[in-house]
C-alpha cells in the first residue's frame, strides 16, 4: 500500500512559530504545528516579500490602501507581497491557503478597519483577495477544525 500523498498548503509563518509579525513577535498556533506533522506547510510572510522590516509599524487598511498609524501609504508594499505570494503558489500548484486572520494582508472575512482601535469588519487582506481572485482556497486559524 502507498502512502497517502500530503497535501501542500501556504501558510501565514507567523502562525508556525516565524517571528515575522509587525512588532517582531509570531502568532504560534497549536493547531497549525499539528497540522504541520501531517500536510506541507509553506510559511509565507506577504509583508516580508514586500519589502517590509521586522519589526514594522502596525499597519491596517483603510478602503483600498493600506496605512501605517502614523499615516504613511504602504498599500504597494502590500500588493507586491501578495503578488510574490501567488507566484509562489503557482509555481507549486498550491491550491489552498491558511492565513492570519485581521491582518492586513492575510485576514480572511475579517480586517481592522482602519481607525487603529481594535474595531474589527468585514473584509479580506491584501493577499487574500489575490489569492481567491486567483481561484485559492483560503481560510483563517479560525477555521480550522
Amino acid at each position: 500500500m502507498g502512502k497517502t500523498k500530503r497535501k501542500i498548503i501556504l501558510c501565514s509563518a507567523c502562525l508556525l512559530g516565524i517571528k515575522c509579525r509587525y512588532d517582531g513577535k509570531s502568532k504560534t498556533n497549536k493547531k497549525i504545528i499539528e497540522l504541520s506533522k501531517k500536510e506541507i506547510l509553506i510559511p509565507v510572510c506577504p509583508e516580508q516579500l514586500g519589502g517590509l522590516a521586522t519589526p514594522r509599524e502596525p499597519a491596517e487598511q483603510k478602503e483600498r490602501k493600506v496605512i501605517t498609524k502614523s499615516g504613511k501609504d504602504i498599500t504597494q508594499s502590500f500588493k507586491k507581497g501578495a503578488k510574490q505570494v501567488l507566484k509562489l503558489a503557482k509555481l507549486l500548484g498550491i491550491k489552498e491557503a491558511i492565513l492570519k486572520q485581521r491582518s492586513p494582508s492575510c485576514g480572511c472575512g475579517q480586517i481592522y478597519d482602519g481607525t487603529f482601535s481594535d474595531k474589527v469588519i468585514k473584509g479580506n487582506g491584501i493577499t487574500t483577495a489575490l489569492l481567491k481572485r486567483n481561484g485559492i482556497k483560503v481560510i483563517s486559524e479560525e477555521g480550522l477544525t
